[in-house]
């Protein structure tokens, strides 16, 4: 039997305030594992397409033990595109950590642990990767699982809201509307949210609101 140690490759680990979903603000460690198949418009984080560096699992929670929150997310890229993101996920949460995975929706998400808080972003029209959504995942979510939209214009909103007239869409998982930084103008997404009665939080990127694009991180 292999005693080899489970091995990921990470772009980076670091500590601030959640920017998004319903866990903005908190304190949280964010781990951030290296690549990504989608190739979206407005990605803010390229930078983690390629390379990275090889951890074990066991030297990621030594280091997520020392910034001493209970707050852990695990992004990208696309975190499901590397196999051991699911022993991950578990060794996380077995070691008592809340924690919250943001995925692109293109990946299965039905063996990811059950007590990860999983955030699908549903890929609209204007960032090029709409037709990679695996929709077979919206009946995986549950309550503690949320739905992010990042919109870019009218069309997106517009996309996002047949999608939650459909049929198979899970009425429980709040859903989360967000515009693209620099892109769309928040008051606008407000307005029209409020104008149509749209059943979603409205959210603003609060890293990029305090520290811009050098800490958007």
């Amino acid at each position: 039997m292999s005693s080899d140690p489970v091995t990921l490759r990470l772009t980076e680990m670091f500590f601030s305030l959640q920017g998004e979903t319903s866990r903005i603000g908190l304190p949280t460690v964010f781990i951030r594992l290296s690549g990504c198949p989608l190739r979206c418009v407005w990605c803010d984080t390229p930078y983690s397409f390629t390379g990275g560096e090889t951890w074990t699992i066991a030297d990621v929670l030594d280091k997520t033990a020392s910034f001493g929150t209970s707050y852990v997310t695990v992004t990208g890229g696309e975190p499901l595109a590397q196999k051991n993101c699911l022993p991950l996920l578990t060794a996380l949460c077995d070691a008592g950590y809340e924690v919250s995975l943001e995925t692109g929706g293109a990946h299965d998400v039905s063996c990811v642990d059950s007590r990860v808080s999983r955030i699908v972003d549903i890929k609209p029209p204007g960032s090029g990767e709409s037709g990679q959504m695996r929709w077979e995942n919206l009946g995986l979510l549950n309550k503690n699982d949320e739905i992010k939209f990042v919109l870019a214009d009218r069309e997106d909103y517009e996309w996002a809201l047949a999608v939650m007239r459909r049929d198979d869409f899970p009425r429980e998982v709040p859903v989360l509307f967000s515009p693209v930084h620099g892109k769309l103008e928040g008051k606008s997404l407000a307005e029209w949210i409020l104008e149509d009665r749209v059943p979603a939080r409205m959210q603003i990127q609060l890293h990029k609101m305090l520290w811009g694009e050098e800490r958007a991180r």
